[in-house]
């Protein structure tokens, strides 16, 4: 034990005196997985919050983190206070509107429900480019490790739907900020990133 806090220390001291970009990547990112506690208790079960806004979504994008890997979708002018929304693990995705399943991939399945359309209201023109059944434009999971598949379920009756493949079921947690809907799935259940 005492062996292995004195090679850390000898890290620490490394990096502080060479900074970090001496250490090769891998050295670096295996340190930094090292002393990374990630968050715990987040759950997997359904999260809620009744608002809703007429406030369209305009976009859908992705970003890894240390610990989790994130979702954003993005309704641009909404205040935090009327975005509401409906996440939680469902065995098929089934579209809304038409009840059609749509395949998924990955080993567990989180339906993202967005209180919001992703149409103007006014002229039902559509402010966010998805297809049913097809992947999120834009969106590249390659190299996440909690993400595997995105689909656009359907935008219908003022509400969109959103299906996010992922590794296993995994503990996620859903965050709002004004324009954006927040959805983090933690890469693992034990608080390693």
């Amino acid at each position: 034990m005492k062996r292995s806090r004195s090679a850390w220390a000898a890290v620490a001291l490394l990096v502080t005196a060479l900074g970090a970009s001496a250490l090769p990547v891998e050295a670096a990112t295996a340190a930094t997985a090292r002393t990374t506690a990630c968050p715990t208790g987040w759950g997997s079960l359904p999260k809620t919050h009744s608002a809703s806004t007429s406030t369209p979504v305009k976009n859908v994008r992705t970003g890894r983190h240390t610990c989790y890997d994130r979702m954003v979708i993005d309704i641009p002018g909404a205040n935090r206070s009327a975005l509401g929304y409906s996440v939680g693990y469902v065995t098929h995705l089934y579209q809304d509107g038409s009840g059609r399943e749509i395949h998924v991939g990955g080993g567990a399945i989180l339906e993202v429900r967005i209180n919001a359309p992703a149409y103007d209201p006014e002229t039902g023109k559509p402010t966010y480019p998805a297809k049913a059944g097809r992947p999120l434009p834009g969106v590249d999971l390659t190299g996440y490790r909690a993400f595997r598949d995105t689909r656009f379920g359907a935008s219908f009756e003022g509400y969109t739907q959103l299906g996010l493949g992922v590794r296993t079921r995994l503990p996620f947690r859903v965050l709002r900020t004004d324009g954006h809907v927040i959805v983090d799935v933690a890469h693992s259940w034990n608080g390693t990133p």
